[in-house]
């Protein structure tokens, strides 16, 4: 009897909640009753889309405890990260921007582009664990940064940063402070008040929503140029007529996973335990160990296996997981988290990344363990043949 595939690669994306297909239908004209409607529109049709919206952001608002005039719908956390970093310095004079050197692309090359328009872009540095390095922290706030944003969750490692303690003292050294958590919703507490940041990024394909929607979370003290100009929708910071399906999706999607969190990160939490002790007796580094980390993620090297090989061999397994983070996923280069935590490249090209979701059982992780260790042993075995020296042959000449 065979076995289903197995979904580990959960950080990447999530499969649609059917809670929130069921609640999208009826805006794809999938369900009675039909709707449709542009939401700036002022007959009903538009009432009962703008109506929609209304609601899908209060659902959203309440996930982070902010309120839902602070909400701003974007295509994804992209263009959030975008708006908030762009927007900002462009309401700005040019000045230091400083972000963690364990970014997200979509955080760190608008600082790049910043840079080359005459801000001065600083990585901030991470410990071994992956942590904000304390030193390389207060030597950035002596130069008195002008924007700041430093990631809840990272998407590799699952690493947590204390983000509370980051916002207040940037606050202090009269930085605005942005936190990418589109990671962190769901699994861990992400609440926008009690963090004390100016701004944060969700996402909704990272908690059982649709692909294409997001919000930037923003303090209404500050100002932003928006990227997309039009009809002024989104209180002016992101024009264009509402995916109301989408942003309907997106509501249900945080909703739910407030209601789930707690029970959903104590289960995750200790598959990912078990996986990592399972790791442990193969021999494995799981980075990051040491730190804070998401209820569902493991990311790991087994020397001197290639990431991408084990991947590879385990898709054909019927296992599904990365070598690092999806939006990366065509760079042969190994990891810019690992090679920013001091990880030799050589053991970083080894990087293989597990994340669990809200259908990971516990005999998906037993059998996930059991297909590594054979094929740990397959690819040791292949690597030994490899370099014996052939039977009657001199090795000199050989």
């Amino acid at each position: 009897m065979g076995f289903a595939p197995v979904y580990l690669d959960w950080n990447a994306t999530t499969p649609l909640d059917p809670a929130v297909r069921e609640a999208m239908l009826p805006w794809l004209g999938g369900a009675e009753p039909i709707r449709f409607g542009n939401a700036s529109s002022r007959h009903e049709y538009g009432r009962q889309a703008r109506a929609a919206v209304d609601e899908a952001r209060a659902r959203v608002a309440a996930a982070v405890g902010a309120h839902a005039t602070e909400v701003v719908f974007t295509s994804g956390g992209s263009e959030a990260n975008n708006l908030f970093l762009k927007g900002a310095a462009a309401m700005l004079r040019p000045g230091r921007v400083a972000v963690s050197a364990i970014e997200h692309p979509c955080v760190r090359e608008p600082a790049r582009q910043l840079a080359r328009a005459g801000w001065d872009m600083h990585e901030i540095a991470v410990d071994g664990e992956g942590r904000i390095d304390d030193r390389a922290w207060q030597a950035v706030l002596a130069q008195r940064p002008r924007l700041v944003s430093v990631m809840q969750a990272n998407n590799e490692t699952g690493v947590v940063q204390d983000i509370a303690a980051l916002a207040a003292q940037a606050r202090a050294a009269g930085a605005w402070f942005h936190t990418d958590a589109v990671q962190a919703l769901g699994k861990i507490e992400t609440d926008f008040r009690a963090l004390g940041v100016h701004a944060m990024t969700l996402s909704a394909h990272k908690i059982g929503g649709p692909l294409g929607a997001g919000a930037l979370v923003v303090d209404k003290r500050v100002e932003l140029l928006p990227l997309i100009a039009g009809g002024g929708q989104e209180r002016g910071l992101r024009s264009g007529t509402e995916n109301v399906a989408a942003i309907v999706g997106f509501g249900v999607a945080c909703e739910l996973a407030r209601a789930r969190r707690e029970a959903e990160a104590e289960r995750l939490g200790k598959l990912r335990d078990g996986i990592a002790r399972a790791l442990h007796n193969l021999g494995a580094r799981v980075f990051g160990a040491g730190a804070p980390r998401l209820p569902n993620t493991v990311f790991f090297a087994l020397e001197p296996i290639e990431g991408e090989t084990l991947v590879g061999k385990l898709d054909r397994a019927g296992f599904a997981c990365a070598s690092g983070s999806a939006c990366s996923s065509a760079n042969p280069e190994p990891s810019r988290t690992l090679l920013a935590m001091g990880v030799a490249p050589e053991i970083a090209r080894g990087a293989l990344r597990v994340s669990l979701g809200r259908d990971t059982r516990a005999d998906d992780t037993e059998r996930f363990i059991a297909a590594l260790a054979r094929v740990v042993d397959e690819l040791k075995n292949l690597a030994s043949v490899a370099i014996r020296p052939s039977a009657g042959l001199n090795p000199e000449h050989g």
